[in-house]
Order: structure tokens, then sequence, then C-alpha cells
């Protein structure tokens, strides 16, 4: 009989902000293939006897690759494993996670999805910044940086994302930051725009930097910004300095 593959939300990086279902998916896991962005902490409340598998990528190395990741899924699960995919964030945004669900479905397998907390939300909150607010913006826009410099990406897509009032919150975008920022701007958005950029949110090693969108890309070079970043654009930027409430140092070093 096949076991069971869960795809778990890890959440963001401050391991507190795992759900209960997803810690308790991990408790009772006899295999964990996890992501380079899962908290270390959470790896503890594995069972001592449960295989770990570390499966991480970053944007110049894959440790395994996507196809290696879901054979391994298939695997364990036909071998009678209850398994658990831990990925950083939410598993459906920009996560694969749909990829991975696909493979399972053909091959018969059970599988449940645990949704994460994903830093498109919480890395701007613990900046200060919202998403919404009735005065700032009523809409937001997540969308991958790998993905806007993309030529697949049309003009009317850029005029239209230039023309957004609302938040835009760009994922995986601080490699690309530059080519992004002039795209916005040659389409209309204003080179004032406020934008921020969270560096490792919600862990102890978070930066923010706030500029205008004219000016972000080479400011994050000047001030060395690493990646994993979370980059916002939009007026309601201009609330971090109001609410910005965590202090890197609150969260637990490991």
């Amino acid at each position: 009989m096949s076991g069971k593959v869960y795809l778990v939300g890890a959440g963001p990086g401050d391991a507190g902000l795992i759900t209960v279902k997803g810690k308790e998916c991990i408790e009772m896991a006899d295999v964990l293939l996890y992501d380079r962005l899962v908290a270390s902490e959470l790896l503890e409340y594995a069972s001592h006897d449960a295989k770990k598998i570390y499966v991480g990528k970053d944007a110049h190395h894959h440790t395994v690759q996507q196809e290696e990741i879901q054979r391994l899924l298939v695997h364990y699960a036909l071998e009678g494993h209850t398994v658990v995919r831990l990925k950083g964030g939410d598993p459906f945004v920009f996560g694969r996670g749909a990829e991975e669900a696909e493979m399972l479905r053909e091959h018969h397998i059970a599988y449940e999805i645990v949704p994460g907390v994903t830093s498109a939300i919480a890395a701007p909150a613990y900046a200060g910044i919202p998403i919404t607010h009735r005065n700032y913006s009523g809409s937001f826009h997540v969308i991958t940086g790998h993905e806007c410099v993309d030529s697949k990406v049309s003009d009317q897509e850029w005029q239209a994302l230039a023309k957004v009032s609302g938040t835009i919150v760009i994922l995986m975008g601080l490699g690309h930051l530059c080519d992004i920022s002039e795209r916005l701007i040659s389409y209309g958005k204003s080179p004032e725009t406020p934008c921020a950029v969270i560096s490792m949110g919600t862990t102890h090693d978070q930066r923010t930097i706030i500029a205008s969108l004219a000016t972000v890309a080479e400011k994050c070079v000047a001030e060395a910004i690493m990646a994993p970043a979370t980059v916002v654009i939009g007026d309601i930027v201009s609330l971090h300095d109001r609410l910005t409430w965590f202090a890197p140092q609150m969260a637990i070093k490991q």
C-alpha cells in the first residue's frame, strides 16, 4: 500500500510562524525532504528515526534537480512511508508545489496541501509595511522576479503593471531589480514611487532598506543586501517609519 505525501509550507523564516498542522506533519513524517530556507529549528520536531533529505536550491546552485525531488517523493511514498515535503513559505506561491502534486496524482499517491505563511505578506509585515490599507492600497500583486525579466512578458503586461495603483510585491527579484525598476519607470511608473527591500525577512538577519524606485537597485548594491529578499513597491511603503516594530535581535539565534 502507498504512503501519503504532505506538501507543507514552512513559513518565511521565523520558525514560530509554522502552522499547527505543519508542525504535526513534521512530527509524524517517516521521510522529510526540506528546502534551503526552512528554519533549522523545524527539523527538530521530526522523529529521531525520520530520514531527513536536504533538497535546497538557490539562484546559482540546485543541490537536487526538481525532477529528482519529485522522483524521491514518489519513491518513498510507494514504499509506504509518510513523506513530508517541507517548503519555504507557501507550497503554492512560486514553490512548485503544484508540479509535485501533479506528479503524485499521476502515480495515484494520496497527498495533502498544508498552506504556509508566505514571505510576500510576512516579510513586509515584519518591516512594518502592510500590503493593503484603505487609505493607501486596496489591492496587492505578487510576482516573481524571474518572470519579470522573461522575454515572454509582453509590453502590455509591463504597461499594466506600471499603472497598478495597489501594492506590488516581488519575490526572487533582487538580482533583476535594476532591470525591473527601469522597465516600470519606462512604462510610466513614477521614479519617486517608494520602495522597500526586506532581506532575510522575519529572521534575526533581517535588514530593510527604503528608497525610491529610481534608486532602489543602486542602494541595494551599496548596502550589500543579500537574497532572499522581498521587494515592496507602492505608496504604502511610507508607513514603514510609523509602523516598524520588529528588531532582529528579537528572533532566536541558532
